[in-house]
């Protein structure tokens, strides 16, 4: 935008006006959101210290003078110098603005400001309006900035918790927590007859069983400790997107890098893998910020080529889940449910494309068998690539590190010319004599490369048969990590699991109903679920973690207690910021060899 331009409230409409030093007025330094000194007093007046976008508090100072008196025209206001190519509003500030002190005044003559009365007038006229009965009625003509202030519930939705903590009902409490104290009644009435009451015939075996005994019921009370306070967790994914996701502008939710593990393509099939690998490729998230990582901890070749078929079908699939809002979006699943897939679909086309959508799936799984069957029978002299090179994962023990893009900004686009997520193939070295920690390492590699590669600022981790039955997940999760409140206390965000093809009855307890919706709800409760090894989301920052600073020797002298040090020691706190700074130092050399070794 030109230097010539003026700016308006996005508030009242009028002009935003300039400070004591004849620059641009800025009430909030974190998002520049453009909004005149009158609104921003007015704000403060009625106890709304923040930002409207941002939800960043103002400064203490204009708070504080805002408390007990009116607004006032001839009050100083905060100064600050808008830095270049920074995004203001509607606006972009690559030059400060000069507007001219001769603007128009914002307060009438009773002190109010003038763009509230225009809203109260527009109010009670409104109001009139409706109380006509079989008249139309008349929108009125008003400024720009009120406008939108009266149609843009997102401004208020984006001050509002992306989340908030629902309590069990008390009924249902004061039950369970009535069944738990009986049951402890009754075990201290037990265990209080079985020590009064010795066998002397075989007080051994008496004594050992009443151990044995106190133990597990010292670990059943232990149990209860959890399920004593259990609560639910309620999401607002539509805050989440008004405070983040604003019209006209980038998205500004954070990067998420996802990794997907495995090891023996014979043992966890390809077909799977590959369904898991799309359910991650078409969530309900911006394309640029969702990265797919595959550790391939077996170095197989079929791993890899199943993924580059899944690669090409992920072209077609994405886009028809996007079209029509699918769910879930592995395809094996959507394909076998039984369920009415035509409820809720009014667009005429979708019969069509599903079918001829089946049907590329159907060839997609045919393709995949016939990797699989040529699998089944290795060559003596190993495995080689289309170019006639031999595979570098012939011997699984011994091969080097490999990384092979597949998708992103740079690579293949789908069938729409719309750009898809990153899909990366990653097998990390192998020497023998090394301990190479199972899973655990493979999750190690892959903290690695995503540094290196995107360096999303949160990961979540899933197994190779574990596919995400809700797009919109991870924005679930975002509105914990997020969160302005709550974001900088969470570590990681765990989801529950859930299975398929069990009975009804499921008679062998296979979806684990208790731990997750019981104990689980109660660990929540008390302070945090516990890590079950897969569907977490995890603060990048927290995985890296930071040990504390070793504190160097202290200089000797060459008496133990008599004579001092010859050179001047240093204070306590000027020897911990000097290894801070060290140790610091040393990780930034390290991430440059990385990059210089990458590059």
């Amino acid at each position: 935008m030109m230097e010539s331009e003026v700016h308006f409230c996005n508030s009242c409409g009028e002009q935003v006006g300039v400070d004591a030093n004849g620059e641009v007025f800025v009430a909030c330094h974190v998002c520049y959101y453009p909004i005149c000194k009158a609104c921003v007093d007015y704000e403060i007046s009625e106890d709304r210290k923040f930002c409207l976008r941002c939800c960043t508090p103002y400064e203490e100072d204009r708070a504080k003078d805002n408390g007990d008196t009116k607004v006032s025209e001839n009050r100083s206001t905060m100064a600050s110098q808008i830095s270049n190519s920074q995004e203001v509003g509607s606006f972009h500030a690559t030059h400060a603005l000069n507007v001219s002190a001769a603007s128009r005044e914002l307060n009438d003559e009773s002190g109010n400001p003038i763009w509230k009365n225009r809203v109260e007038n527009w109010k009670e006229k409104d109001r009139k309006n409706k109380k006509e009965e079989g008249a139309k009625i008349e929108v009125p003509i008003i400024p720009p900035g009120q406008k939108m202030e009266e149609i843009k519930p997102s401004e208020a939705d984006a001050a509002e918790p992306l989340s908030v903590i629902v309590p069990i009902s008390k009924t249902k409490l004061s039950q369970y927590r009535f069944v738990i104290i009986a049951r402890l009644i009754i075990l201290a009435l037990f265990f209080h007859y079985r020590i009064t009451h010795p066998v002397d015939n075989a007080f051994g075996m008496w004594l050992t069983s009443i151990i044995c005994e106190i133990w597990f019921a010292f670990s059943w009370v232990l149990d209860q400790f959890p399920k004593w306070y259990p609560i639910n967790r309620e999401t607002f994914i539509d805050r989440l997107s008004a405070r983040f996701e604003r019209e006209g502008e980038p998205s500004q939710l954070a990067a998420v890098d996802f990794f997907v593990s495995t090891v023996d393509p014979m043992k966890e099939p390809p077909l799977i893998t590959a369904n898991t690998v799309l359910s991650i490729l078409a969530v309900d998230y911006p394309v640029d910020q969702v990265s797919c990582y595959v550790s391939d901890d077996g170095a197989a070749m079929l791993t890899f080529e199943s993924l580059v078929e899944t690669a090409d079908f992920a072209r077609k699939w994405i886009p028809f889940c996007r079209k029509f809002s699918i769910e879930p979006r592995a395809p094996e699943f959507y394909f076998s449910q039984k369920i009415d897939y035509l409820k809720d679909k009014v667009q005429p086309s979708f019969v069509k494309e599903r079918r001829a959508m089946k049907r590329e799936y159907e060839e997609f799984k045919v393709r995949i068998n016939a990797l699989v069957a040529k699998a089944q029978k290795t060559p003596e002299e190993g495995w080689t690539m289309q170019d006639g090179s031999p595979w570098p994962g012939n011997n699984p023990r011994d091969h080097p590190g490999m990384i092979q893009v597949f998708l992103g900004h740079s690579g293949a686009h789908d069938m729409e010319g719309n750009e898809l997520p990153r899909l990366v193939y990653v097998s990390r070295e192998k020497r023998p004599g090394y301990q190479h920690h199972k899973k655990a390492g493979a999750e190690n590699a892959l903290v690695r490369v995503s540094a290196v590669l995107t360096n999303a600022p949160y990961i979540l981790n899933l197994d190779c048969d574990h596919y995400v039955n809700n797009s919109k997940a991870v924005r679930e999760a975002m509105c914990f990590l997020m969160d302005p409140q709550v974001g900088r206390d969470v570590c990681y965000v765990q989801f529950p699991q859930r299975f398929d093809g069990i009975d009804r009855s499921d008679r062998y307890a296979n979806r684990n109903t208790v731990f997750f919706d019981v104990n689980m709800k109660g660990l929540d409760g008390i302070q945090g679920p516990v890590y079950v090894g897969t569907g977490c989301v995890f603060n990048r920052q927290a995985l890296y973690g930071y040990s504390p600073p070793s504190m160097p020797n202290l200089p000797r002298s060459s008496s133990c207690c008599c004579c001092p040090s010859k050179k001047p020691s240093k204070d306590v706190s000027e020897l911990y910021k000097d290894a801070k700074r060290e140790e610091l130092d040393a990780a930034i050399f390290n991430l440059r060899e990385i990059d210089s070794k990458h590059c």
